[in-house]
């Protein structure tokens, strides 16, 4: 038996890659890495001093189903942290939605296939929750800021 296009997680997480592809890269020029570290990303003849590097983290599926996904904002050469900050409050101003009355942005859901053909489905997703971490600095002195988002939709379980 097969699972709901709602209930997939790969609908999912390939709907909030295209958000972010549409919006952060596309839109704001922010390089974008779907990876588990902090690497920037490897763009030919082009050096990256800031980026968002994605991870998608644990998921609970039901009929309110959820999905906790990290959004690491990261900046190189910036010494006093300004374009990091700049980079965050971007970031965030995608998390956010202040024409909805809850301030929660909407994204929508796709049903994606591996031709590339995107679907829309009933329903979509709603950032629930944002918690911005204090931040850090790596060994290559890249500073960082983590956004850990709890986004929430309708499945069909």
């Amino acid at each position: 038996m097969t699972l709901d296009p709602t209930a997939r997680r790969a609908n999912v997480q390939d709907s909030l890659k295209k958000y972010f592809v549409d919006n952060l890269e596309t839109i704001e020029g922010i390089a974008l890495n779907f990876d588990r570290t902090l690497e920037a990303p490897a763009l030919q003849g082009t050096s990256v001093d800031r980026w968002v590097a994605v991870n998608f983290d644990d998921m609970q599926r039901s009929s309110m189903s959820s999905f906790t996904v990290h959004l690491h904002c990261a900046a190189r050469r910036d010494s006093e942290g300004f374009r990091l900050a700049q980079l965050t409050d971007t970031v965030y101003g995608y998390l956010k939605d202040s024409t909805q009355t809850d301030g929660m942005a909407r994204i929508p859901l796709y049903r994606s296939r591996p031709d590339g053909a995107w679907t829309l489905l009933d329903g979509g997703i709603v950032i629930q929750d944002i918690i911005e971490g204090g931040g850090g600095t790596t060994t290559d002195l890249t500073k960082f800021i983590t956004l850990s988002v709890r986004c929430r939709w309708g499945a069909k379980i």
